[in-house]
């Protein structure tokens, strides 16, 4: 045998080993009516409608629930796309998804929204296509799971098998006069979680073929049962079973046909007629989408005669197709819009009726920085991009796209950069929670304007290819891109792009603070010279608010406080010569409170002091490391080891690699040159 016969044999046996075959079979199950009513008898979920699997299969991935803004929002963890790992997760609009899954159960016990439709608003690219896309991926893999099973049937006559056009649920072929008496007793089990109903006809081409064999049998149910075959149905928007998605044309060429289907005209001289079922093809989209879901594309676009159609479809759960009579549907409608043509649906007098039976679900753009990088990182995550991403990058350009959409704050003593840190959850000194809820609750039109993360994705992707020998992806590489790319944005106005550009300077600000912070806590990360600073602080400290001497430890003499050691370490974290006394015996209360409870104060217990302590020892260490050699062109050896230890807990607590690693002290150190330059 060849080498290559024989790797393929090895490829074979591969695909062998990840085969379940006992699984395969379970899909292709079938049986008679009979074993399908045992079926439900046992499991009462198989004969769940379409809003009761759609609500199950969210749920079952189950949720957790936070706190915010002192309100209690839930997560549901199927919104992260457990299907393609995270590929199509939706983040940082939580409290509209809860709004969303909220109505989804209400249509599952039947309150109300089951009649209308489901309209998701929301500006472009803000995830509403990301939703009905994981709605369709969930109820394809829900339909494959036990959980989810689902049954349709094939009408056997004469050696022909004919399957049902509209995949209903055999129950619908119970007879009318048997039905109220086999639903109580399907009811009455005790793992019922929905009650069992089975609501109106068959569609025309299985009525014809019962009524014909009726006539056959004499009415003998029994004999006509036998001509039934039941079997799993699996959903699959690529084989258009059970998911449809309708996408308006042109308007000369939209035709209502594509929804309830139309005549086949081939078949009109086999059967005689054009009102004969079996000469009319059930593949409109509503036919195709029965028992799963319908997705309308841009809903609001579509020709005033299909929004006939789906006002019936909506409220009566109901179509009409071409020379025939209402058929019965069940399916999820689910449309999605942009604000100006929900906007002229709004001043629409004739579309009253459609708006009566929709249901608006908001999907703003994120409006939280952390969640916003999300976004990104999934697309942009170690792995799948062949250059390193410094830290700070995608969330620079995440915090830039988050203030587009933020209004500006009417509180003076707030800028749109604080505010941002707010919506994340950020702590800022003088505002509560209550004042977030404030401001959430006066910008009203916050997240339904601004940057759209596709064009964020797009330029994080020019600045990836840019350079075919790029090493390494910095945060001022893609700053530069986006604010290159405004010149061309066609969605925004010139008072909007001169505002972006703004932002970019507010954003390139908040980046050099956070990696001067991130160089100061590197040079100042020996904790023992920490420790040893925040005991002499505090030694002086008591002895300051009991009014006693502090021992030299060096000459063994008692000396008053050092005050100037105090004021120092105080001073970096802003504490006026006015407020140190709060400051002090504030944190000497703190301090006195856990030793009564038997603890010992550690300086990393305060995040101020913490701070403060970092920053006084970058201050004394910075001078015997000459940072600002960087920037010339000899660095001493004794500076380079002292420097090399700097980059590498850079690169271990802060994630850099080497390159971005030098590239930050070489920046920082550039600013300190100015800043000393600027002193002298």
């Amino acid at each position: 045998m060849s080498d290559a016969a024989t790797n393929g044999s090895g490829l074979l046996s591969l695909i062998e080993a990840h085969q379940d075959r006992g699984h395969y079979q379970n899909l292709l199950w079938e049986g008679s009516f009979a074993d399908y009513l045992e079926l439900v008898r046992q499991d009462p979920g198989i004969a769940r409608n379409a809003y009761q699997r759609l609500y199950d299969l969210i749920v079952s991935f189950g949720a957790e629930d936070y706190t915010e803004y002192k309100k209690t929002i839930t997560r549901y963890r199927f919104f992260d796309d457990p299907f393609d790992d995270g590929k199509d997760g939706v983040f940082g609009i939580d409290i509209h998804l809860m709004k969303l899954v909220r109505v989804l159960r209400a249509a599952a016990l039947g309150y109300g929204p089951e009649k209308r439709v489901i309209l998701l608003h929301g500006p472009v690219g803000s995830a509403k296509s990301t939703i009905a896309r994981l709605f369709k991926k969930g109820l394809e893999w829900y339909s494959r799971q036990d959980a989810g099973r689902m049954y349709t049937y094939s009408w056997v006559v004469d050696g022909e098998e004919i399957p049902a056009p509209m995949h209903e649920d055999p129950l619908a072929l119970v007879p009318d006069a048997a039905r109220p008496a086999v639903l109580d007793t399907l009811n009455k089990s005790k793992k019922l979680v929905y009650p069992i109903a089975v609501k109106g006809e068959l569609n025309p081409v299985c009525r014809h073929y019962y009524k014909e064999l009726m006539r056959r049998y004499s009415g003998d149910f029994l004999e006509l049962q036998k001509h039934i075959r039941v079997r799993r149905l699996l959903l699959s928007e690529k084989d258009r079973v059970g998911v449809g998605t309708f996408q308006p044309k042109d308007e000369k060429n939209q035709d209502s046909t594509e929804l309830t289907g139309d005549i086949n005209y081939r078949k009109i001289a086999e059967y005689g007629s054009d009102s004969d079922p079996r000469a009319f093809n059930f593949d409109g989209e509503f036919c195709v989408a029965n028992r799963g879901m319908i997705e309308f594309v841009e809903m609001l676009k579509l020709d005033v005669a299909f929004l006939y159609d789906l006002l019936g479809a909506s409220q009566e759960h109901k179509i009409k197709p071409k020379k025939f009579a209402q058929t019965n549907i069940d399916e999820v409608i689910l449309g999605h819009t942009n604000e100006p043509e929900f906007r002229r649906l709004e001043n629409n007098e004739y579309m009253e009726a459609l708006r009566d039976r929709t249901i608006k679900i908001d999907v703003p753009y994120c409006t939280a920085p952390s969640q916003e990088s999300r976004i990104y990182e999934k697309d942009f995550k170690k792995g799948k991009v062949n250059a390193f991403i410094a830290p700070h990058t995608v969330e620079m350009a995440a915090l830039w796209a988050v203030l587009t959409r933020l209004e500006e704050p009417t509180n003076h003593k707030l800028s749109v950069l604080q505010k941002a840190k707010l919506y994340d959850g950020k702590n800022i000194p003088g505002f509560t929670e209550d004042h977030v809820k404030e401001l959430r609750k006066a910008a009203v039109r916050e997240g339904l304007e601004g940057i759209s993360p596709r064009y964020v994705q797009d330029k994080l992707s020019n600045a990836l290819v840019r350079d075919p020998d790029l090493r390494c992806l910095n945060p001022f590489m893609v700053l530069n891109e986006l604010e290159g790319g405004l010149k061309a944005h066609s969605l925004i106005s010139d008072d909007q792009r001169e505002r972006y550009r703004e932002l970019l300077a507010v954003v390139k600000e908040e980046y050099t603070d956070i990696v001067k912070n991130e160089v100061q806590k590197a040079i100042a990360a020996d904790k023992g010279a920490l420790k040893r600073l925040s005991e002499n602080y505090i030694d002086n400290l008591r002895a300051y608010i009991v009014k006693e001497k502090v021992k030299n430890p060096f000459t063994g003499q008692y000396e008053e406080p050092n005050e100037r050691l105090m004021r120092s370490i105080e001073e970096k974290i802003d504490i006026p010569e006015t407020r140190k006394d709060d400051f002090r015996s504030e944190l000497m209360n703190y301090i006195a409170d856990l030793a009564l409870k038997g603890r010992t104060f550690d300086y990393t217990m305060n995040e101020r002091l913490h701070r403060a302590l970092e920053l006084k020892l970058f201050e004394d260490s910075k001078d015997s490391i000459k940072l600002t050699s960087l920037v010339s062109s000899t660095v001493d050896q004794d500076t380079q080891a002292k420097i090399d230890i700097v980059k590498q807990r850079l690169i271990d607590d802060y994630g850099y690699d080497e390159i971005s690693a030098s590239d930050v002290l070489t920046y920082v150190a550039s600013i300190f040159a100015r800043g000393d330059a600027s002193k002298a």
